[in-house]
């Protein structure tokens, strides 16, 4: 009889601290600075790297703590209009030292002259390349952000980076974070 009282005793106990901690973790749950996201989701989700930062996030991060806007050129004229405006900055130009703007590319792997090597695989931040050691890769379009950091590596230099083509099939109408320009659906041209 003692070791049941013992247990109810010892479960009544733990129910009583679960019920406190779930209880405290709903009522003091601190959140991360929300206009981090709001800046990140006006990013174009490349992870490129270009702007000095190993991604968006964190290059959104640091816009919050005081960075400038104009790193981003992915983004573009537009991204930066959209910073602008959430953070009610002034619109500057893109700054030219981390790269300057261009249309929307994928990469396209010449499979028929792909080794295998996975030197492209290893730096694609999305995992847009699929494929395995010593076997042709070949990439998800509809994955790929464009970001150009299979290229480089490449030791037989199959990797090409072609322009999206915009065309009546595949454009769409922008959303407002995108000041009006047009965005194509991925299809190489």
């Amino acid at each position: 009889m003692e070791i049941l009282t013992a247990t109810l005793i010892i479960t009544l106990l733990a129910s009583i601290c679960g019920a406190l901690l779930g209880f405290a973790s709903v009522k003091f749950r601190t959140e991360g600075n929300p206009i981090v996201e709001q800046i990140n989701d006006l990013l174009p989700q490349t992870q490129c790297g270009q702007c000095g930062h190993p991604g968006c996030k964190p290059y959104a991060e640091a816009i919050a703590n005081g960075e400038a806007i104009n790193r981003c050129p992915p983004g573009g004229e537009a991204g930066i209009k959209a910073l602008a405006e959430l953070l009610e900055l002034e619109v500057i130009e893109l700054d030219e030292s981390c790269g300057e703007e261009t249309r929307e590319r994928v990469a396209v792997i010449r499979e028929d002259e792909c080794i295998g090597c996975t030197k492209c695989i290893q730096v694609c931040p999305v995992d847009a390349i699929v494929g395995a050691p010593k076997l042709m890769h070949t990439v998800i379009e509809s994955e790929c952000t464009g970001c150009d950091l299979c290229v480089p590596p490449c030791p037989v230099d199959c990797i090409d980076m072609p322009f999206v083509a915009i065309t009546t099939d595949n454009w769409r109408w922008s959303s407002p974070k995108t000041s009006g320009t047009l965005i194509p659906v991925k299809q190489v041209s």
